[in-house]
């Protein structure tokens, strides 16, 4: 079995009934969305806010029924993948292109679980992944000279095919952004990012992960929470 569907199906053993549920985005979430869609199928009633569109679809293909954050501004449980994930629980996460609405939905929710496999695990962020930032497509060039102005290499992410550039649920461009020595201050970092104008967020996720699932070769998990 995949290890990211280990860890998936493990995560949506912490849903109980009645739960307000966040659903992640990507290819990891996925098996997440599919483990809680067949305990949904079983009888187990819930009500969940989705971070894009795949993942609406996919939900409400499978029975489960999807509210709006003003429906329901709190949410108990969200499950979602990470890109990297550091000691101090902090990740970088928007590969997929749904970073502004997982973190709209990771601020809203009372606990958070990331689901991964072991090779997203890092000892410092940047070091695998380039860290996504989620721009106004007027404003990229200037986002990029700044990111750029800071040593960093930041190249906007284009379509599969090469030609045009990848748009959002949102409607915005996506910088993929390069850190040579890898992030040494995750909240500066977010902080500072987000400060240049143009900018709508980037996918440092600081201080909102509470436990962390590991799919292992063994068929097993392990289970990091943070202290």
């Amino acid at each position: 079995m995949n290890l990211k569907e280990i860890a998936g199906n493990k995560a949506a053993e912490y849903i109980t009934g009645g739960m307000v549920v966040g659903l992640g985005t990507g290819s990891t979430a996925e098996f997440a969305i599919k483990a809680i869609g067949a305990r949904v199928a079983a009888g187990l009633r819930i009500t969940a806010i989705s971070t894009s569109e795949a993942s609406t679809q996919l939900a409400e293909s499978l029975g489960i029924e999807i509210l709006s954050l003003e429906d329901e501004p709190v949410v108990d449980l969200t499950i979602d993948g990470a890109d990297e994930v550091d000691p101090e629980f902090n990740l970088v996460k928007g590969l997929g292109g749904a970073l502004l609405r997982e973190k709209i939905v990771a601020s809203a929710s009372t606990r958070e679980i990331i689901i991964i496999d072991p090779s997203k695990l890092v000892d410092k962020l940047g070091t695998k992944a380039p860290l996504p930032v989620e721009v106004v497509p007027f404003a990229w060039p200037l986002v990029q000279r700044r990111l750029m102005d800071q040593h960093l290499r930041a190249a906007l992410r284009r379509n599969a095919d090469g030609n045009e550039p990848y748009v959002t649920d949102n409607g915005n461009f996506i910088l993929d952004c390069h850190f040579p020595q890898g992030i040494a201050a995750a909240a500066e970092t977010e902080r500072q990012i987000n400060d240049i104008p143009g900018v709508i967020e980037n996918g440092l996720f600081v201080d909102l992960t509470d436990i962390v699932v590991i799919g292992q070769e063994d068929g097993n998990c392990r289970i990091l929470e943070k202290s």
